[in-house]
């Protein structure tokens, strides 16, 4: 059973919805990803940020194989009912599978796209040598 709260999501024709994590800090965006219903309900009661995984086709815990869970401090919907905005806590600081604080590490620059994000930790270190996607 759904929530009311949950009747203002514009959900696409998949049941996702878009979700942007942010550093409740620095206001940096950190990443993005889907969440389907059981994602932001699993969100909502443990505070932890919970996503679906398109590529694995299943309910991804953020940090289940990297330990860089995200405490979620608040929840927001833009006006149109169809993204959601997480302030976030990033345990660990590193949010991207690539080892970086943010999956955002490239900027266009004239023709091309240019790495602004150092590596903070190797993600074979991470991974044991497997790269997870959004891990």
């Amino acid at each position: 059973m759904n929530p009311a709260w949950m009747a203002e999501i514009r959900w696409t024709a998949d049941g996702l919805v878009p979700a942007i994590a942010q550093d409740v800090v620095s206001g940096r965006v950190l990443m993005f990803a889907h969440m389907n219903r059981d994602a932001l309900l699993r969100t909502v009661e443990t505070r932890e940020a919970h996503y679906w995984s398109r590529s694995r086709g299943r309910l991804w815990h953020k940090g289940e194989e990297s330990g860089h869970t995200q405490r979620v401090i608040d929840i927001g919907l833009d006006c149109d009912g169809d993204v959601l905005l997480l302030s976030i806590e990033q345990v660990g600081g590193i949010a991207c599978h690539t080892g970086r604080k943010s999956c955002f590490f490239r900027r266009l620059v004239g023709d091309e796209w240019v790495v602004q994000d150092a590596v903070v930790v190797d993600p074979a270190v991470i991974y044991g040598g497997s790269v997870g996607e959004g891990s």
